[in-house]
């Protein structure tokens, strides 16, 4: 195996090389989203088989919205037990609407339920998303959202500095929005980048959303259309490689050509950190960024990043 490729010597949960640090934990499943567009029920069987799989440290929350809890119930309900250990748990991040007050009283009701049932399989709402027009947004719906919940605050972008701001007086967290369907839906790098730096100097951590089904940055199909536009779609590595490198210092300019670097032999993966070019992260700011700062992001498939990982030879 080659060392100075974008590698990895282990195949491992303990996280004891720089690339299972990036990616445990990385990927948030929204397969009721596009554009997968599952049903629930299949979109609680694959979390079910993900949370069992080889790959299952990589997973993180199940997305769901708020409306569709009860949905969710009944599907979950009618599944299997999903896990092999005891005591582990569904971890659920729930879209809120467009009448928040009355999601809001439908998780703690949902919560209630779930700590109440029989069920061996735990489920619990440990955080929320939801899309803000403004600062003033942000600042409200802080002060009716109950602070256990962790907090992701989809920003515009003809404001990021400013909610950025009132995201971090809040205490909250903020959501980048890094593709879609059609290509004005994808940011351009340099506004990517902006919006990590903005939160790395104000300490406000973040996940992305979106476009992300890829490790690198590369052209795809925007859906899974055979018929469907063909553009350039954001990496995952690259992204929260950049988050990492702009917390520990590095210049916006030279992240902006990280998030746009193609070649897999720009990156070399190694048991104690990473190298991109002349720049090293070690696995000790991986961590930290991960851990505090750059969180997830949210994909319709998991199996395809997995797929893509493997084929780089860091899974």
């Amino acid at each position: 195996m080659d060392s100075r490729t974008v590698t990895t010597a282990q195949n491992s949960v303990d996280q004891s090389d720089a690339a299972s640090t990036l990616l445990h934990g990385l990927i948030d499943y929204a397969g009721l989203f596009p554009p997968a567009s599952l049903a629930m029920e299949n979109t609680v069987t694959n979390y079910g088989e993900y949370s069992r799989s080889e790959w299952s440290w990589i997973l993180g929350r199940l997305i769901v919205p708020v409306s569709r809890l009860p949905e969710f119930e009944k599907a979950q309900a009618a599944s299997p037990v999903p896990y092999t250990s005891a005591g582990a748990k569904w971890r659920i991040s729930a879209l809120l609407g467009a009448n928040p007050n009355v999601d809001l009283k439908s998780i703690s009701e949902f919560n209630t339920r779930m700590q109440n049932s029989l069920s061996p399989m735990g489920v619990t709402v440990e955080s929320v998303e939801l899309k803000v027009a403004n600062r003033e947004d942000i600042t409200h719906l802080s002060s009716i959202i109950a602070p256990e919940f962790q907090t992701y605050f989809e920003i515009p972008q003809s404001d990021n500095a400013g909610c950025i701001a009132a995201v971090a007086a809040s205490g909250r967290r903020a959501k980048l929005r890094t593709g879609g369907e059609t290509a004005d839906k994808f940011p351009a790098s340099e506004s990517v980048v902006e919006f990590m730096r903005l939160c790395a100097a104000s300490n406000v951590p973040f996940k992305a959303t979106a476009g992300l089904h890829h490790p690198l940055r590369s052209i795809h199909r925007f859906t899974y259309q055979p018929d469907s536009p063909l553009g350039m779609m954001h990496g995952f590595l690259n992204v929260f490689l950049a988050a990492a490198f702009l917390r520990s210092g590095m210049d916006a300019k030279v992240a902006t050509q990280l998030l746009e670097e193609k070649s897999p032999q720009a990156f070399n993966f190694d048991l104690d950190g990473v190298t991109w070019r002349d720049y090293r992260l070690s696995q000790r700011e991986i961590a930290a960024a991960r851990h505090t700062f750059a969180i997830s992001f949210g994909s319709c498939s998991f199996t395809e990043p997995i797929d893509d990982l493997q084929s780089l030879h860091l899974l």
